[in-house]
């Protein structure tokens, strides 16, 4: 867990500086800093970095070092916040955070601060609780000694501490609070479930009205005096670079200032984007392709297909598996893909940068503000501190803005470090689409053979596709022994293989060129797809209704079951359907939360349509059920964009896709009906914003099937005329 600790003299005299009267507690990852005592506070503030802020006006700000990219984390974190804190929450308000390791870095990703991988509320359940409880305990000793009672008399309530018939609000109290030490952490006691307000309450977003107003500020709207604005032209093939250009006609153009090289390719610099990018159409470059001028889409799934025959790294084995198969009575040998997938954000990406001697200041919607600091920080010459970086709101993110490499960020500075102006480095959607980062292809070849009952007695696994961390800062913990984590999540740690005495899992991690990076749900985009699709399946070998042979499979899996259940049940598994519909289930574990789906199809000509899609979720203590809700419903439908359309093709080295018209997402009037259903739970809460993508696939392949008889098992599902 994450503690608790007190800031330095420094860092309070900063603060005080910045906020005035008040009240501040901020805690960081542990032996960051000290807090100042009581006499150096004065009865200001306890630190710059403070995640929470008690105004003499009785407002209550919440500083969040994690980035809102429409996951509702804003609302969520401040809820823990706030429950303990027993805070009138109509004076909340939130902001986000500066960039600083030192007080928002997460002990799960070694201390660095980022917005991923689902974490943000399970990694931070504890610790902001008792940031909350912390304030509260230091107001109510305040309220004591004003009242010259026992702390043990004394109540809060709604930002208000109340003793017997004499009250005073949180701000009536923030100076004197601020003027108290620190209480021993082993002091503060946290709330009981049974106690909470806030916790498991459905609460509406508190980032919503600024959204709707047209208020909140992403990286886009990001505008000053002085500033400029610059397109980058880079190579059309990966790994690809300039041997020389020629940029008088961009430079003609009104608007246009410079012409720049950058190690990225050529920057258009200009008064706005227009003028961008009417100069970056006017460039005349002359490309070295490089090595990967003859990367083809057929040709890489050969090679995949070629190396799914062969042996791998071992990533799981147990017992005979060669042996056991050779003696089964029916053996299922089959194979799966799935294309490389880009993000494709509402927003793309931009980025402002404005360098100085001592500093350099960054304006961009980040997942990850630690590296993106470091990274700046090598390429100006300054120390990490020395770069500032102010977190916008994010147009979607999956995963993109979220780089090891921090690309489109150290892009931007060497823009600005090039033009000597601040800039906005914008790319436009074909570049976001064609610039690589995307989701790797995967190839699955799996033998299953099954006994005379038709259960599973040995399972032969071959993954074939990119490691994402391989080369990356993060390879050294997410590499181990040859085996990318991430490429076999889901099929490694599968409920169906842990109590299969007869197993075995490889992993090839080709080399292709193409750049790579997770996306919403990461390994678990393919492996959920795969693994409950064969689960349907090994059920059809068997003679069996898929939702009872899962059901025998899961025995000693409770959640999994539960989830399950609850989904059959609300869909009405066995009830009579409109003719010419069908339903298929999935149920898939991820990011510690489980979830099952129930899709209803339909076929038209050739087009698959959904028409109804009915999940259950158990992600432990549900903190907003709303946001739960929303995120559930957000997934399905980045599910179904790359189950029913998107997929990224290459031929002589370039990507063959440029926008929404030729990479489909999800439109509008193909959104199925949703329900979801939470599972009341008082586990420790899971992640929320990614586990609803994996089941979406193969519940509706599986509900493909039982409508048509066709077992489809490439992505995007296409059915075939035959």
């Amino acid at each position: 867990m994450n503690s608790i600790k007190p800031v330095s003299r420094r860092g309070f005299l900063k603060g005080s500086a910045l906020l005035g009267g008040g009240l501040v507690v901020a805690f960081v990852i542990p032996g960051a800093h000290r807090f100042a005592s009581g006499a150096e506070n004065q009865g200001k503030v306890f630190a710059p970095n403070a995640f929470v802020r008690i105004g003499n006006d009785d407002s209550i700000t919440v500083l969040l070092g994690h980035s809102e990219m429409g996951q509702g984390i804003w609302t969520g974190l401040t809820m823990l916040i706030a429950e303990e804190l027993d805070a009138d929450w109509s004076k909340i308000r939130v902001e986000h955070a500066p960039a600083s390791a030192a007080d928002y870095g997460l002990a799960g990703f070694g201390g660095m601060q980022i917005t991923g991988g689902s974490t943000s509320t399970w990694m931070e359940f504890d610790r902001y609780r008792q940031a909350g409880a912390t304030a509260r305990l230091m107001l109510i000793e305040a309220a004591a000694k004003r009242f010259n009672v026992a702390p043990s008399g004394i109540r809060t309530e709604s930002g208000v501490v109340i003793a017997g018939d004499r009250r005073a609000t949180y701000g009536e109290l923030a100076d004197d609070a601020g003027k108290l030490p620190m209480p021993d952490p082993a002091s503060i006691k946290l709330k009981e479930a049974k106690d909470w307000k806030l916790i498991g309450k459905p609460t509406k977003r508190l980032d919503t009205p600024e959204k709707i107003t047209g208020q909140a500020k992403f990286g886009m709207d990001v505008q000053f005096e002085g500033l400029m604005t610059a397109m980058v032209a880079r190579s059309p093939v990966f790994g690809g670079s300039v041997k020389s250009f020629e940029g008088a006609e961009a430079l003609a153009i009104p608007g246009v200032h410079k012409v720049l090289q950058v190690p990225t390719g050529v920057a258009v610099i200009a008064d706005h984007y227009w003028a961008a990018k009417l100069g970056r159409d006017a460039l005349s470059v002359d490309w070295d392709p490089g090595p990967n001028s003859g990367l083809d889409s057929q040709a890489l799934l050969e090679n995949f297909r070629k190396l799914a025959t062969t042996p791998g790294v071992s990533v799981s084995k147990a017992g005979d598996t060669d042996g056991t198969l050779g003696k089964a009575v029916k053996t299922l040998d089959v194979e799966y893909s799935v294309p490389y997938l880009a993000h494709a954000p509402m927003e793309p990406l931009n980025c402002t940068v404005s360098i100085t001697q001592n500093k350099c200041e960054i304006w961009t919607g980040t997942q990850f503000q630690t590296l993106d600091q470091m990274i700046a920080g090598k390429i100006t010459g300054l120390k990490p501190e020395q770069v500032e970086i102010h977190t916008q709101f994010l147009g979607g993110g999956f995963g993109r803005r979220a780089n090891p490499t921090s690309d489109f960020v150290a892009e931007a500075v060497e823009v600005a470090k090039a033009a000597g102006a601040p800039v906005k480095t914008v790319w436009s959607r074909e570049d976001d689409i064609r610039g690589g980062y995307y989701r790797s292809a995967f190839l699955h070849h799996a033998r299953i053979g099954l006994d005379a009952a038709g259960q599973p007695i040995a399972w032969k696994h071959v993954l074939v596709g990119q490691s994402i961390m391989a080369g990356t800062s993060l390879e050294a913990t997410m590499v181990k022994d040859g085996v990318d984590k991430t490429s076999v999540e889901g099929v490694a740690d599968s409920p169906y293989l842990a109590g299969l005495a007869h197993h075995q899992v490889d992993l090839h991690s080709p080399k292709t060129g193409i750049s790579v990076l997770w996306l919403r749900s990461v390994g678990h985009t393919h492996t959920a797809f795969v693994m409950e699709s064969l689960i349907d399946e090994l059920a059809e070998a068997a003679g069996k209704d898929p939702l009872d042979y899962r059901r025998t499979l899961l025995k000693d899996h409770p959640r999994h079951l539960g989830v399950l259940n609850l989904a059959v049940e609300k869909a009405g598994w066995k009830t009579p359907l409109p003719n010419g519909h069908a339903l298929g289930v999935a149920v898939h574990e991820s990011f510690g939360s489980y979830v099952a789906q129930v899709a209803e199809v339909s076929q038209d000509n050739l087009a698959i349509r959904v028409h109804r899609v009915v999940c259950a979720v158990d992600c432990g203590i549900a903190v907003n059920p709303m946001s739960i809700a929303a995120q559930m419903e957000s997934a399905i439908t980045f599910g179904l964009g790359f189950t029913l359309h998107s997929k990224l093709t290459f031929k002589d080295g370039q990507v063959e896709q440029s926008n929404y018209h030729d990479y489909q997402v999800l439109r509008l009037n193909e959104m199925p009906l949703v329900e979801v259903h939470i599972v009341p739970s008082s586990e420790k809460p899971g992640g929320i914003g990614e586990a609803g993508v994996p089941p979406v696939a193969p519940a509706v392949a599986n509900a493909v099937f039982a409508l048509t008889g066709q077992r489809l098992r490439e992505l995007p599902l296409q059915l075939s005329g035959v």
